[in-house]
């Protein structure tokens, strides 16, 4: 590179706007096409379990309660999912959506990567089934 060169660009890029936004500040939409956070509707799920045998990141888990009553829980890690799109497209009755709208998934808290989708009772009944497990019976003698 010449020496001429550089002091041009140098002076140059004195003048110039940086070329960073100021996020958090200033906000952009987000790009048409891109693939976020999983949403799941409880509606139309059959609990085939393709979207979770087909995740290559074993993102989702779907905990079946009643498979005559359709009362599934959709278990999503949010940590886990490399947004690839593969249980959208496995899954037959398009119950999973990647919107675009939620892109902003840091946290500092590991607990908010795990989601749980389904009817209010189901998911209490899914949370509060380890917490009875951990208990142990006490020994009668």
């Amino acid at each position: 590179m010449k020496l001429s060169t550089m002091w041009k660009e140098a002076l140059g890029s004195l003048v110039q706007r940086p070329a960073t936004e100021k996020y958090p500040f200033v906000r952009q939409e987000a790009p048409e096409h891109l693939r976020s956070k999983l949403h799941w509707d409880l509606e139309g799920c059959t609990g085939c379990s393709l979207c979770a045998k087909d995740c290559p990141a074993n993102a989702i888990e779907i905990i079946t309660i009643d498979k005559k009553a359709k009362r599934f829980v959709f278990h999503y890690y949010v940590d886990r999912c490399t947004f690839c799109g593969q249980c959208v497209a496995s899954c037959n009755k398009d119950c999973i959506e990647l919107v675009n709208n939620e892109w902003e998934l840091a946290a500092l808290d590991k607990d908010n990567f795990e989601l749980y989708y389904g009817n209010d009772a189901d998911v209490d009944s899914v949370l509060a089934e380890p917490a009875e497990a951990d208990v142990e019976e006490p020994i009668t003698a």
